[in-house]
């Protein structure tokens, strides 16, 4: 695993966040950019790469399931790789069962993150008919006891537990967390009261935003992050931003920051969005592949952005420079396969004439040396 890692929010579930002086959440300059976690795509590569080119606000992890993390996956562990670069950095994490969030949050402060988000928004069928993900809607209470015991695990954290002293934590994790921890930059060693979020959607079948919402909000989230999509539409259709819209309302009636997601298709359109729909920003998601230079839009970046941008071989570049990074992140492991990868290389390559032919070739790739020798072959390096 990577040297660094990082989180961070108050635990005790009376505190308003807001009011947390390590909530690095109300600290982010309005409107805010982030990339949306994204099962089987944020992994510590990916982030890595469009935090160097594109530079967003703010990033998530993939999500983690907190009971098999309570079960002894030590191998869970590996979505939890980051580094430093990537700050403020907040891991997402999922599941059903309040305790398991509990201890989970212990191992997340000890791994430094700066935030913690729960998904309550995961339409995937495995996760829904486990009670987990999207299917929290449909039981608020449960979602209200699951936030309730984050927080009670970061103020555990705050208080001198460690993932050593929780009941349900192997001893093979309690050790590798404690390792990475003495890998953290002294600042980042000491114990802090990290930010708790919310990722979610307008509803389950039918769209129920106002009740959803309101049920959230009593919890005092620091973030809310919602989809414009029920769990029955999956990703059909279009986002209804005009649902987001009701949920920004009911946010700004409180100190949670309200995030909107869903088809945003560039940086212009997400400046629409924030000005149509008032939110606080947007999280990007299925936009940012194969395009981490979608984060820079600034007047001042405009130049380097249109550069960067219209030059094939930059893409090219940072293709094969995700590719080096996946494989000196992962090529350790006995179980390392750099097939995850392929799929990134697919996306980097789509805009050029002959894409097929070219990533054809690429999907065949077992190492980053072979990935320069395909763009070599096609002069696109």
């Amino acid at each position: 695993m990577n040297n660094n890692l990082t989180i961070d929010q108050s635990s005790n579930q009376s505190n308003d966040q807001s009011k947390d002086q390590d909530n690095f959440w109300f600290k982010l300059k309005k409107p805010i950019f982030g990339l949306s976690p994204m099962d089987g795509v944020t992994d510590h590569p990916y982030r890595f790469i469009q935090k160097k080119y594109g530079k967003p606000a703010v990033i998530y992890t993939e999500f983690t399931n907190v009971e098999g993390l309570c079960h002894g996956a030590a191998t869970l562990l590996k979505d939890f790789i980051y580094d430093e670069t990537q700050r403020p950095i907040v891991a997402q994490i999922y599941g059903k069962t309040p305790e398991y969030f509990r201890q989970t949050a212990v191992i997340v402060s000890q791994l430094g993150f700066d935030g913690i988000d729960i998904n309550m928004g995961c339409p995937a069928k495995s996760v829904d008919h486990s009670g987990s993900g999207a299917a929290l809607i449909q039981t608020p209470a449960l979602a209200q006891e699951i936030i309730k015991a984050t927080k009670l695990g970061i103020q555990d954290y705050v208080e001198g537990k460690r993932a050593k002293d929780c009941d349900d934590i192997s001893e093979a994790i309690s050790k590798k967390v404690e390792q990475l921890h003495q890998l953290l930059p002294k600042k980042y060693q000491k114990a802090r009261l990290i930010p708790v979020s919310v990722k979610t959607r307008i509803g389950y079948s039918n769209v129920i935003v106002e009740e959803w919402i309101t049920t959230l909000l009593e919890m005092k989230p620091a973030a809310i992050a919602i989809h414009g999509r029920t769990l029955k539409q999956q990703y059909s259709g279009n986002a209804n931003w005009n649902e987001i819209k009701k949920a920004a309302d009911l946010c700004h009636q409180t100190k949670t920051l309200i995030l909107g997601n869903g088809d945003v298709q560039n940086f212009q359109d997400a400046q629409r969005k924030i000005n149509d729909y008032d939110v606080d920003g947007v999280l990007i998601g299925r936009a940012t592949f194969g395009n981490p230079f979608i984060f820079i839009d600034s007047q001042d970046n405009k130049k380097n952005q249109d550069n960067k941008a219209t030059s094939h071989k930059t893409i090219f570049n940072v293709a094969l420079e995700h590719s080096q990074v996946f494989e000196q992140t992962y090529s350790n492991n006995p179980r390392y396969n750099f097939l995850p990868m392929r799929k990134h290389l697919g996306w980097y390559v789509r805009s050029i004439s002959n894409a097929k032919i070219v990533r054809a070739d690429l999907f065949k790739t077992n190492c980053a040396k072979e990935v320069k020798s395909i763009l070599k072959k096609y002069k696109l390096l």
